[in-house]
């Protein structure tokens, strides 16, 4: 049975659904719950192609703000039901990655993620983060399903 849950969120209405069901889980189980939103560091965008900061520090500051909302609305869903949940604001370019390294520094047994269920050229056109999380992870991953 999981004990530690690994929720992440991008701030999306179906990240919050995903996240509702994982609180919801983690209070059946009894588990406790680490909410993750992964952002670009401003050096990865710098270095990016083509790509140019003109302030790297107005955006680490945006950055940092527009994370501790998105976590707090997912750490209040917790609270409202019971679950302990702490919020974590990583920086990685490769959002999958920092994923995976959240749940593996936090001893995480269970990841819950989102995903669109986008198929064929849709797919590959806009890559799948929870397809790398899937195919990275050496721990359970649970996929909610957008139902649209």
């Amino acid at each position: 049975m999981p004990t530690h849950i690994v929720i992440p969120t991008d701030g999306s209405e179906l990240s919050a659904k995903a996240a509702t069901y994982g609180i919801d889980l983690a209070k059946k189980l009894g588990a406790k719950v680490t909410t993750v939103t992964v952002t670009a560091p401003a050096a990865a965008i710098l270095l990016g192609e083509g790509v140019l900061l003109s302030d790297p520090e107005s955006y680490e500051a945006n950055a940092a703000k527009n994370a501790r909302q998105t976590l707090d609305a997912i750490m209040s869903i917790a609270a409202a039901a019971g679950v302990p949940c702490e919020g974590v604001d990583c920086r990685d370019d490769q959002p999958w990655h920092g994923i995976l390294e959240t749940a593996r520094t936090k001893g995480a047994d269970l990841v819950v993620i989102a995903s669109h269920g986008r198929r064929g050229l849709a797919r590959l056109m806009i890559g799948s983060q929870t397809q790398r999380v899937v195919s990275h992870s050496d721990i359970p991953v649970l996929i909610y399903r957008a139902t649209e």
